[in-house]
């Protein structure tokens, strides 16, 4: 039976609860036992997967095909513990689930109210799978006090009563700000959210205080006497230079240790830190870097391309060099030359999007990297629009587009080079869908298998003819243009087993210049660098000799 800890937040949002999580996860791993991550989000969006990247950041798919919040990105980054569907739930799927069950008279007439038949779903989402794992993270989204989490908090105080004693704890994410003024960090903001959180019959066991300055011995003290918990269990938590410096880092302020006597788990088994040790000599002693370009639609958010920056840190750590990413706007040079703005670069990547908005930046990028020799790598929309250019540019296709640009505009402007996905094979069965279909869960998501070509780069790089990779899209490219494409040099050296559905393709006599359908990044993590990632950065390092 998994041993519960519930991770809140309190005084402002963005503290890093997330991070936190993912951390305290890695460390109870250190230490020999097994766990799980879940986030539980207030908002009403059944999943993010209909929500703006700049609203919500990145949207992070399951092998299972779930659409959930960026901070399981950062679960399975430091744990290595795939993610489920039933690692995430919002207010919205809550209260979905309700109203059917309502629908079907499963409660038998009653009034239906948030206690107890919304607070009885949510418990029954926390019991899934509580005899797999040693422990269960469950993170709760936004902070306390939150109108809309309130659901929430009242059912994670039920099941700790549920529970039998010393089954649950409570970990209290808070802030401790620093007035330049008169030289102090403030507890005050700390000591009103755990009463806060008290007042709701929660009494947190742990609070991790952020803090950008040395919290003294007094201010701790304080916080301990005020807040109710020991003293040992006020664990700093302090900016950090990478985000991966944050296992030892909250090790080294006693986190792990101080939920381990939280549970009365004594005598604690050692950790074995090896793995992030190798981690943080990786990231604090590069041999070299490289400046790699991401041309997206997003970048005034770097949230929208979380998992992308991430991947191109593990992929700098396989090659112990620093990646420095700069972010370029494609819409700044959809109408004009490409090269003042992508010259100096050591490789490019563009990244997936939705919708017409910088495309055809996105092309001209795609065709600056091709004719310049320098390392492409396109991911989604990204490996769209370099099938695109090369059927304009190479293949003799002048017309060449997406059905998806010309449903937004209502006509056709294009020859479909990319169409909409209307047919697939999903495990043993076939998947319809409609361009007029709701938005929300119904594009191809999730792992699904891929055929690499023999002798093809993306073959020498994976080591194996067969893959699977994680999807989110509803448009692909159109087999029927493939002999053309080829002929011209663009080899399509990954399709789906099936062979109708095209994975992968890369430019015949080119260093290094990559399509993918699907999203690598999903699945690189620091102690395991994907694949893709990791041989895109050492075509980096090459072009950094030539230039």
């Amino acid at each position: 039976m998994a041993r519960y800890i519930f991770i809140t937040g309190g005084v402002v949002s963005s503290l890093g609860k997330g991070l936190a999580s993912a951390a305290l996860g890695a460390l109870l791993q250190a230490r020999g036992f097994s766990v799980r991550l879940r986030k539980l989000d207030p908002y009403l969006n059944v999943d993010p997967g209909t929500m703006s990247p700049f609203e919500h950041g990145e949207v992070f798919v399951t092998d299972d095909g779930a659409e959930t919040d960026l901070d399981l990105g950062h679960y399975e980054r430091f744990t290595g513990v795939p993610a489920r569907k039933t690692d995430s739930v919002s207010s919205g799927r809550i209260y979905s689930t309700v109203l059917e069950k309502e629908r079907r008279g499963d409660y038998l007439g009653k009034t239906i109210q948030v206690v107890p038949h919304v607070t009885n779903e949510i418990k029954e989402f926390l019991k899934i799978g509580e005899d797999e794992v040693d422990f269960m993270l469950c993170e709760i989204g936004g902070t306390v006090g939150d109108i809309e989490g309130l659901p929430f908090f009242e059912a994670i105080r039920q099941f700790s009563h549920d529970k039998k004693r010393g089954q649950c704890i409570f970990m209290h994410l808070t802030l401790l700000p620093y007035l330049a003024a008169s030289g102090e960090l403030k507890t005050k903001p700390t000591q009103h959210s755990v009463k806060e959180l008290q007042s709701i019959g929660i009494a947190p066991d742990i609070l991790v205080c952020r803090s950008e300055h040395p919290i003294p011995e007094k201010e701790r003290e304080k916080i301990a006497l005020f807040c109710n918990v020991r003293k040992e269990a006020v664990v700093a938590a302090y900016d950090l230079k990478s985000i991966y410096e944050a296992p030892l880092a909250y090790h080294e302020q006693g986190l792990d240790q101080a939920v381990l006597d939280a549970f009365d788990i004594s005598p604690a088994p050692a950790p074995n830190l090896a793995m992030w040790h190798d981690v943080h000599d990786r990231i604090h002693n590069p041999e070299g870097h490289v400046k790699v370009a991401i041309v997206g639609k997003y970048t005034q958010l770097e949230d929208a391309y979380k998992s992308i920056a991430e991947a191109l840190t593990h992929g700098g750590m396989a090659n112990r060099v620093k990646v420095k990413i700069e972010w370029v706007d494609a819409e700044l040079f959809d109408r004009e030359d490409a090269a003042p703005y992508l010259e100096g670069y050591h490789a490019i990547l563009v990244p997936g999007g939705f919708g017409e908005r910088g495309t055809e930046g996105k092309i001209k990028a795609a065709q600056f990297a091709r004719e310049k020799n320098i390392p492409y790598l396109g991911i989604c929309l990204g490996m769209q629009m370099a099938v695109i250019e090369a059927a304009r540019n190479v293949a003799g296709l002048s017309k060449a587009g997406s059905e998806e640009f010309d449903h937004e505009a209502g006509g056709k402007r294009f020859e479909p080079v990319v169409y909409h996905l209307k047919e697939w094979v999903q495990g043993n069965h076939t998947v319809a869908r409609k361009a007029d279909d709701d938005k929300g869960g119904t594009m191809r998501l999730g792992a699904y298998t891929a055929s690499l070509k023999d002798g093809s780069k993306v073959a020498e790089i994976y080591g194996t003819t067969t893959i699977e990779e994680r999807h989110r899209h509803r448009y692909e490219v159109d087999t029927k243009y493939r002999e053309r494409l080829e002929n011209a040099g663009l080899m399509f050296s990954g399709m789906s087993p099936d062979g109708k559905l095209p994975e992968i393709v890369e430019w015949k006599g080119h260093p290094w210049f990559i399509g993918v359908q699907f999203h690598p990044e999903l699945k690189s993590k620091p102690f395991a660098p994907h694949p893709l990632f990791a041989d895109f950065v050492r075509a980096a390092v090459e072009m950094s000799r030539l230039v």
